[in-house]
């Protein structure tokens, strides 16, 4: 029997040890932006909105908000650059989960399935050295629907014939629901202390 095995990205894959909003004040803090409670929720809103509704470049209408907000003269492209190099260097990989997927590449079929701009989410894949892991790579964006919705799943299913398909990720609606819907094994990945055995240890046993 054939299966292909999907993981998720933002914090199945990859980790974020502080707080996102860390990222941004660092970002902003950079150009001459003070980040400020009003400014934090405007770039969330900002950015969620556009989101949401799939609009096209999320991070620039969120950094275009703040500029506007905090009536500076940054370069909205400018800052969304500094946002994505802030953001790839805080990210982690666990060693767990990197010796995982290796060996699991070896003799498997794997993909990732992630709500975000396809371009952003490979970035960080490539950013950590992951890409040739996977054989494929689907980003709700460029399917026309965020998770739970079945139409990332589907693309895989539609890229990857198998005889079953498994997904691991850490949200449960997003990932677990969606991927039952999707008529997918789901698997919830709850992240822990590194040091200590956890999922990514034991996966090929679950597998």
């Amino acid at each position: 029997m054939t299966t292909v095995i999907c993981f998720d990205l933002d914090g199945t894959l990859v980790h974020f040890p502080e707080p996102y909003e860390t990222v941004v004040r660092e970002t902003l803090t950079a150009h001459g932006i003070e980040y400020t409670d009003e400014i934090r929720a405007m770039s969330e809103d900002a950015f969620r909105t556009a989101f949401d509704a799939l609009e096209p470049e999320p991070y620039r209408q969120s950094m275009a908000a703040i500029v506007e907000a905090a009536e500076s003269d940054a370069d909205p492209d400018t800052l969304v650059e500094t946002l994505r190099e802030n953001e790839y260097a805080a990210t982690t990989v666990p060693d767990a989960a990197r010796d995982s997927l290796t060996a699991l590449a070896a003799d498997n079929t794997l993909a990732v399935i992630t709500n975000g701009v396809r371009d952003w989410q490979v970035g960080k894949l490539d950013h950590h050295g992951l890409t040739d892991l996977f054989d494929l790579v689907v980003a709700s964006y460029e399917v026309g629907a965020h998770k739970p919705d079945s139409a990332p799943f589907d693309r895989v299913r539609d890229e990857l014939p198998a005889d079953e398909y498994v997904m691991v990720g850490d949200e449960y609606e997003s990932d677990v629901e969606g991927a039952r819907a999707a008529g997918f094994v789901p698997i919830h990945y709850e992240p822990g202390d590194d040091d200590r055995p956890d999922l990514w240890d034991s996966i090929d046993a679950l597998l």
